[in-house]
C-alpha cells in the first residue's frame, strides 16, 4: 500500500467514525500523491454530501481536477455518481454505487456515500438493505467491518427493528468506541421507544467518547439530548444546550444548522420565547441553502426565517422552491410534493392560520418521507400538525393525532400535553 493509498484509507476511516481530521487525511493523501484519484474524489464527497450549495461548488472544482487524472473502475465508479449527486440526481447516483456495490462490496467509501444519499432522499429501505447485501462477504478482521456494521444498524432501526439495531450498535460501540453511528442508533432506538431517561443515561456514560473537537457531528448528538430534556418536560435543560454546546460546535454548513432550527421550532411550538433566539439563527444560514437541492435544509432556513420574522427573506424561499417545483427533473418532483406544501403549512401555521395549517400539513405527510432525514428528524412535521389541530380547535384530529403519537411514544409529557389538550377541546 502506497501512502497515498494510507492516508485515503485514513480518510475513509475518520469518515465513517465521523471523528478526526476528515479533509486533512485526504488532502495529505493528494499532497502523496498528486495523481492518486481517489484522494481527490474522497475529499468531493466529504463536500458533495453536506447538502450545503457553497459546499457543492468546492465539489465541483475538485471533480473538474480529479476528472483528468488515472482512474480505474472504482474511480470511475466514484466520478460518475459524483456527478450525479452534484447535479441533484440523487436517486441514480444510489442506483450507480447499488449496482457497483454488488461487483465490489468491500469499497466502505461507496457504502458510506450510498448510505448518506439514501439518509436524503428518505430511502429507508436502502440504508438497511444496502449493508445487508455486502455484511456476508465481509470477515470481523477486516478493517472497516464494525464500521459496515454501524450503517446496517442505522438502517435497522430506522425499518423499526429496534431491538436488534441496539443489540448490534453496542457490539459496535464497544469495537469502534468513537463511532458516531453506534451512539447515534442506540440514541435513535430510544428516542423512537420513548425511553428518555434511558437515551440520556446512555449519552451521559459515553459523553467523552462522542462530544470531542474531534467530533464531526457532535452537534447533533447535542440536538438528540435535547429533545430527551423535552421529552421529560424539561425545557430549560434544552434551553441550556442550544445556547452552550448545540450552537457552540455548529458547523457552517446546511446540514448542521438543521439541528438549532429544528430545536427551536418545537421549543417555540411548546409556548418558549425565543425569539431573540431565531434573530441570531436566520443570518447565519444565508448562503447555505438555494431552493433547488435540498428541501430538508430549505425547510429548517424557512423556519428561522419565519421565526426572526423575515417575511421577505421567506417569500423569497418559498419562491425558489416553487421554481425549483415547477422543473420536471428528481429536484423536481421533491419540491412538489413535499418542499412546497410543507413549506406552505409552515407559513400558514406562523401567520396563525392554523385551521388552514393543519389541512395542508395533513395532506402533505405522505409525502413527508421525501424531504429526508431519519423519523426522529421529520416528526417536527408531525409536531406542527398536532399543534395546528390543538390551536385550530379541531377536536376530532387533534384527538386522533395525540393518540397516534402515544401509541409509539407513551411516556412523553409533550404527547400526553397533547391528549390534555385536545380532549379538552369543546366539539
Amino acid at each position: 500500500m502506497t501512502a497515498a493509498e494510507r492516508r485515503f484509507a485514513q480518510g475513509v476511516r475518520v469518515f465513517t467514525l465521523g471523528c478526526g481530521d476528515l479533509l486533512g487525511e485526504f488532502e495529505a493523501a493528494i499532497e502523496a500523491d498528486p495523481s492518486f484519484a481517489m484522494g481527490h474524489l474522497g475529499k468531493a464527497w466529504v463536500f458533495a454530501l453536506a447538502t450545503d450549495p457553497g459546499a457543492a461548488s468546492f465539489a465541483r472544482a475538485i471533480v473538474a481536477t480529479a476528472r483528468d487524472l488515472p482512474m480505474d473502475t472504482r474511480g470511475k465508479a466514484h466520478l460518475a455518481a459524483l456527478d450525479l449527486a452534484l447535479g441533484c440526481a440523487w436517486s441514480e447516483a444510489s442506483r450507480l454505487l447499488d449496482r457497483y456495490l454488488m461487483e465490489h462490496p468491500l469499497d466502505l467509501l461507496a457504502h458510506l456515500a450510498g448510505f448518506l444519499i439514501d439518509l436524503f432522499l428518505g430511502n429507508t429501505r436502502n440504508l438497511r438493505d444496502r449493508p445487508a447485501r455486502a455484511l456476508p462477504v465481509w470477515s470481523l478482521s477486516m478493517e472497516g467491518h464494525a464500521a459496515l456494521l454501524g450503517l446496517h444498524a442505522f438502517g435497522l432501526e430506522e425499518n423499526g427493528a429496534y431491538e436488534q439495531a441496539e443489540e448490534q450498535s453496542r457490539r459496535v460501540a464497544e469495537a469502534e468506541p468513537l463511532s458516531f453511528w453506534a451512539h447515534h442508533t442506540v440514541t435513535h432506538v430510544m428516542e423512537m421507544q420513548g425511553r428518555p431517561e434511558d437515551g440520556l443515561g446512555w449519552m451521559l456514560a459515553r459523553e467523552a467518547q462522542w462530544s470531542s473537537p474531534d467530533h464531526l457531528t457532535q452537534t447533533h448528538i447535542w440536538w438528540h439530548r435535547a429533545l430527551f430534556y423535552m421529552e421529560l418536560g424539561q425545557a430549560a435543560d434544552a434551553l441550556s444546550i442550544y445556547d452552550g454546546p448545540l450552537t457552540g460546535t455548529q458547523r457552517p454548513l446546511g446540514v448542521s444548522l438543521t439541528n438549532a432550527s429544528a430545536l427551536l421550532w418545537r421549543l417555540d411550538l411548546l409556548g418558549h420565547d425565543v425569539s431573540e433566539r431565531w434573530r441570531s439563527l436566520a443570518p447565519i444560514w444565508a448562503g447555505h441553502t438555494d431552493g433547488r437541492c435540498s428541501v430538508f435544509c430549505d425547510l429548517h432556513a424557512l423556519m428561522a426565517e419565519l421565526g426572526a420574522g423575515d417575511d421577505a427573506g421567506a417569500d423569497r424561499r418559498v419562491q425558489a422552491m416553487r421554481a425549483t417545483a415547477a422543473g420536471n427533473d428528481e429536484a423536481g418532483t421533491i419540491y412538489r410534493e413535499a418542499g412546497v406544501p410543507l413549506a406552505e403549512g409552515l407559513r400558514q401555521f406562523h401567520r396563525g392560520a392554523y385551521a388552514q395549517a393543519a389541512e395542508t400539513l395533513f395532506a402533505a405527510r405522505t409525502a413527508t418521507r421525501l424531504i429526508g432525514g431519519s423519523h426522529a428528524q421529520r416528526d417536527i412535521a408531525d409536531w406542527t400538525l398536532t399543534e395546528a389541530a390543538l390551536r385550530g380547535g379541531q377536536r376530532d384530529m387533534a384527538v386522533a393525532l395525540a393518540y397516534e403519537r402515544l401509541a409509539l411514544r407513551p411516556r412523553s409529557t409533550v404527547n400526553r400535553a397533547f391528549l390534555r389538550r385536545a380532549e379538552g377541546i369543546r366539539a
